[in-house]
């Protein structure tokens, strides 16, 4: 079992390596969006009529170079399956998980054409990143599952009563604060190009609605917190320290940004802290239910 341990080892890394290529991909996209280069490449998947690949203005290298790296994410990701399979005796989860970011890019490929062809419609703008972070999702559960297969003949189930219940009440806050997080994206100024179609809804309600989400699932975590403590499962309180942590900085960068009149600087810093902050929820949720021994 030692040469299958090496093998898990190295998979680990490549896992990481397809994770990190998808969150790098959703920053890059919301630079994209937030310099206004939503429409530096009217067509897809050619950037215009003229020019398959186009770099001539600004706006266009930005939203090409974001098209480009897409191949970086789909190289790690195929790599991802490639060395699931290669993997001996085989663990059919890993390939399962890996195979699915591969459809998920897939999946992205053609939602980010039809947000181009809609001119940035803002239900297909929603959708492309709600995928992505569907797909860091799979990503993550496919590094918590590869820890686990390290392990021989881990047979891991959690021994907290209503575990289960709990991290999906967790998740599914996590969730709604995340949809409507890009709600507020597409009623804000900050929609890919001037011309961008926006949500017809009241900036201020849809953001305050958006905090109560927040301030709903701190409060989960809270609860989390005291929980676990009450039935001594110390190993999962790492990763609900991480994902508190990671939820009250991203809870004041939101207040800052939206009382400083969302400056494009913290609306970047604000998007790459919700990735972190569901990462490190899903981190938790897994290990509340099949906790890394």
């Amino acid at each position: 079992m030692q040469g299958r341990g090496l093998r898990l080892r190295t998979y680990l890394l490549v896992a990481r390596i397809a994770l990190a290529a998808l969150v790098a991909i959703i920053i890059t996209g919301s630079l994209v969006r937030l310099t206004g280069s939503g429409l530096g490449c009217v067509d897809w998947p050619a950037c215009n009529e003229e020019r398959f690949v186009d770099v001539s203005t600004g706006h266009a290298a930005i939203e090409q170079i974001n098209r480009l790296f897409t191949g970086v994410v789909a190289a790690a990701v195929i790599a991802a399956v490639l060395f699931a399979l290669a993997i001996r005796p085989r663990v059919k989860r890993l390939i399962w998980l890996s195979v699915g970011l591969v459809l998920g890019v897939l999946a992205q490929v053609v939602v980010g054409g039809i947000v181009v062809l809609t001119g940035l419609n803002p239900w297909s703008n929603m959708a492309h990143f709600l995928i992505s972070v569907v797909l860091v999702s799979v990503g993550v559960m496919l590094i918590h599952e590869t820890r686990i297969a390290q392990i021989e003949h881990a047979q891991v189930r959690s021994e907290m009563p209503r575990a289960a219940l709990v991290a999906t009440i967790v998740v599914s806050l996590a969730s709604l604060v995340m949809v409507l997080g890009t709600v507020v994206t597409a009623t804000g100024p900050h929609a890919g190009d001037e011309n961008a179609i926006r949500f017809g809804l009241d900036l201020g309600s849809v953001v305050r609605l958006h905090a109560v989400a927040v301030w709903l699932f701190l409060a989960s975590l809270v609860g989390v917190a005291v929980w676990v403590r009450k039935v001594h499962a110390r190993i999962v309180m790492r990763s609900l320290e991480i994902a508190m942590g990671w939820t009250v900085a991203q809870g004041l960068v939101g207040y800052v940004q939206y009382f400083s009149g969302v400056p494009v600087f913290l609306v970047a810093l604000h998007v790459a802290g919700s990735i972190f902050v569901w990462m490190s929820t899903m981190r938790l949720a897994l290990n509340l239910v099949r906790p890394i021994p």
